[in-house]
């Protein structure tokens, strides 16, 4: 068999959303990397070959690089397809600089010595070649965390009981259930009566009663998450059992719904159903933290704080489909919690890093945790921790959380990411110019954080035509402009549909963002943007002005004035 080998400076295994953002933001800072991903396309369980919603802190949406592939998926899936999400993803790793991809390439084995990992080896099933990968260091963003019995890691899997943290939702004693997997269904409707014939296989469910007292609704709400089984078994190894169960109940419900009663449906058909399951929880890597409950519910500050989340404490059920009693529970957050980078490297394989639900974090805390945008931070923050590592010269992780967090910290915030409690500093261009707007007030774009929030001035609201202009007391080198205009972060987060309606859903970006605008170097063009669609841009610049202006050229239809959060120059 041919083998190939490749020496990089960081290898990501796993190419759902959290790995995807740690490569890429590790590769936009010049680290060469390389992502090795087992199956066909990234994303993971966002993906089209699981399709489960993009879930995170509801009413404080993130930013930072999901807030890129949100933002963009707006702007080209006008009628929402998962082919195209799926091509956004996959341009985003594919095509970037420093980024080497692998994919249906899966990780077989480690090579340790002394508590480090030097090398993993994976087979690619599309070209029968075995990858050797060498790396400084490495990130396990698979979610099952295969590199911890690779590498010795060290994790926990199942509940803990409620003496170990002192965790109130803990269970009185300690298990192996986790939450399970779900397959998901989607249906079309269409203009005339469809009718359903199902597998022999499938099982049968004659009436209501039959069914565990869930939300049935059809529209386009509705993932069906809760077609959810494996809590109680071995959630990695009884995979295979698990999904042939599931694909039972997914056809036997929409047998149900079809040819058992009148559920409304007469018109819809059977769309697609998800032959991989999308997994909640299996392995959890442990760290030099693990978060708990009591830091979720009173939203705890961390000092190395790099992410945050805020979806609710929502622990499913073992059985899942199988138990008649209430799904999950779900306690709704009053703010968000951050998340600390002791939580996102392993407490003894110094070279290992890790993002997504298999952090170091307790049950109870994972409940919340686990969701895929909150996943994406922690994949920004490893992909940032480890490029602050290496540039610091660096060997173990643990020495970026103890040396240099904060500085993990500011290149987060600088990059557009949110993080409750952290401040980010302002270049030294911007805060030394003198910043005039010809009308409003200029001061708000480099007062407070980067998106609305109470008691906050932190936005200049600009219409078409006005400017903000930085001036110097003499020319200055300017190297780039950074921008953040309003993406209106409490809009509806969904980033797909789950079933598809006669009269469907258009996608556009939001109507809160400016559309056009350009920039000027001593009165000089050097950049104009005419149609805009992200909330966050990067403008490299070769000038050297004594003065440099936002000029906002254009809007969405109808809006007399939007909002800009930052206007940075270095």
């Amino acid at each position: 068999m041919k083998r190939i080998e490749h020496e990089v400076d960081f290898c990501v295994v796993g190419g759902g959303l959290a790995g995807m953002c740690a490569a890429i933001a590790a590769a936009r800072h010049g680290v060469r990397t390389l992502l090795m991903h087992e199956r066909p396309m990234p994303g993971g369980n966002a993906s089209s070959e699981v399709r489960m919603w993009v879930c995170g802190t509801p009413g404080c949406l993130e930013t930072g690089l999901i807030e890129e592939l949100r933002l963009e998926n707006l702007w080209r899936n006008t009628a929402p397809c998962y082919s195209v999400w799926d091509s956004i993803l996959f341009e985003k790793v594919r095509f970037q600089e420093n980024l080497t991809t692998l994919f249906n390439c899966s990780c077989q084995s480690a090579e340790c010595e002394n508590d480090r990992i030097l090398s993993v080896t994976g087979w690619q099933l599309t070209t029968q070649t075995f990858h050797t990968v060498r790396a400084k260091f490495f990130a396990d963003c698979s979610g099952d965390s295969v590199l911890a019995p690779l590498t010795g890691a060290r994790f926990r899997m199942g509940r803990e009981d409620k003496t170990e943290f002192g965790e109130t939702l803990a269970q009185e004693k300690a298990d192996c259930r986790t939450m399970g997997m779900s397959c998901i269904l989607q249906a079309r409707e269409t203009s005339s009566p469809q009718k359903f014939i199902p597998p022999a296989w499938a099982y049968t469910y004659p009436d209501d009663a039959s069914l565990p007292p869930r939300d049935y609704r059809m529209d386009r709400f509705q993932n069906y998450w809760y077609l959810e089984l494996g809590g109680d078994r071995d959630s990695i190894g009884d995979t295979e059992e698990v999904r042939d169960e599931l694909l039972k109940i997914a056809f036997g419900l929409w047998d149900h719904y079809k040819n058992h009663g009148d559920h409304g449906l007469e018109n819809w058909t059977l769309d697609w159903v998800g032959f991989l399951p999308g997994k909640r929880e299996s392995r959890r890597c442990e760290g030099d933290h693990i978060l708990t409950e009591k830091e979720i519910l009173s939203g705890r500050i961390f000092e190395d704080a790099v992410a945050y989340g805020g979806w609710p404490v929502d622990d499913h059920h073992p059985a899942g489909f199988n138990h008649f009693g209430p799904p999950n529970t779900n306690i709704r957050l009053k703010q968000p919690y951050t998340i600390p980078l002791r939580c996102l490297y392993s407490v003894n394989v110094e070279n290992l890093f890790f993002a997504g639900r298999n952090i170091s974090v307790s049950h109870v805390a994972l409940s919340s945790s686990r969701v895929m945008a909150t996943c994406a931070l922690l994949g920004q923050a490893v992909g940032t921790a480890v490029f602050h590592a290496l540039k610091e010269g660096f060997s173990i992780n643990r020495e970026v959380s103890q040396k240099c967090a904060r500085a993990v910290q500011q290149t987060l915030l600088d990059d557009d990411c949110y993080i409750p409690g952290a401040e980010r500093e302002r270049p030294t261009l911007t805060r030394e110019g003198t910043l005039r707007a010809s009308a409003g007030d200029a001061e708000a774009l480099r007062n407070g954080p980067d998106r609305e929030l109470a008691g906050c001035s932190n936005a200049w609201e600009a219409r078409i035509g006005d400017r903000a202009t930085y001036e110097f007391s003499e020319a200055r080198e300017i190297r780039e402009i950074r921008l953040a205009f309003d993406s209106d972060l409490t809009r509806d987060h969904l980033n797909m549909v789950s079933n598809y309606t006669l009269q469907g859903v258009h996608y556009a970006p939001p109507a809160t963002l400016v559309t056009a605008f350009h920039l000027e170097a001593d009165g000089k063009t050097f950049f104009r943007e005419g149609e805009n669609h992200q909330r966050f841009a990067v403008v490299p610049c070769r000038e050297k002005a004594a003065s440099v202006a936002l000029v906002i050229d254009g809007l969405a239809p109808g809006r007399e004035s939007a909002k800009v959060f930052r206007f940075d120059v270095r």
